[in-house]
């Protein structure tokens, strides 16, 4: 999955990063879901988004959102430029709890109040673990879960 970033260079990244971010993000990007980010930042909430998703791509989503931190998979670099290959531990399955623990250890933060907002049953172990797990616009194997355990279920669409 990070081959593509190996062929370019950065400059050519960035600016297909830009075109990524002109034709595809600023559309997606729902009303309800900035309302959602702007709630939380008001109440003086750090927000942290933790993907599976390469930080190449999300990385600038994510400064676009005003969000405080990111976990996401990293693409080895050397000498500035991309490898194509896989760094440290990839936040997918099991590697999202461990990079969230990881992170943890090195911020000043803990789970106690926290929110996780997820549309995927692949995200149950991370749901679990906060005070406030909420669904959206989820799977239907969430969405059940949800339901059987009394979570809070919402659409930003």
């Amino acid at each position: 999955m990070f081959g593509p970033l190996a062929i370019y260079s950065q400059d050519e990244l960035n600016e297909l990063h830009q075109k990524f971010m002109d034709t595809v993000i600023s559309d997606m990007m729902l009303d309800q879901a900035k309302a959602l980010l702007k709630k939380h930042k008001d109440q003086g909430d750090y927000l942290l988004i933790i993907t599976a998703t390469n930080e190449f791509v999300t990385g600038p989503i994510a400064k676009y959102l005003g969000v405080d931190d990111l976990i996401a998979s990293q693409c080895e670099k050397i000498d500035g430029k991309y490898t194509g290959k896989p760094c440290g531990i990839p936040s997918f399955q099991d590697g999202k709890i461990t990079r969230l623990n990881e992170w943890l250890e090195s911020n000043p933060m803990d789970l106690e109040g926290s929110y996780f907002y997820s549309d995927s049953h692949n995200d149950l172990p991370l749901l679990k673990m906060v005070s406030h797990p909420i669904v959206v616009d989820a799977d239907e194997t969430l969405t059940q879960y949800a339901k059987q355990q009394d979570w809070d279920i919402i659409s930003l669409r």
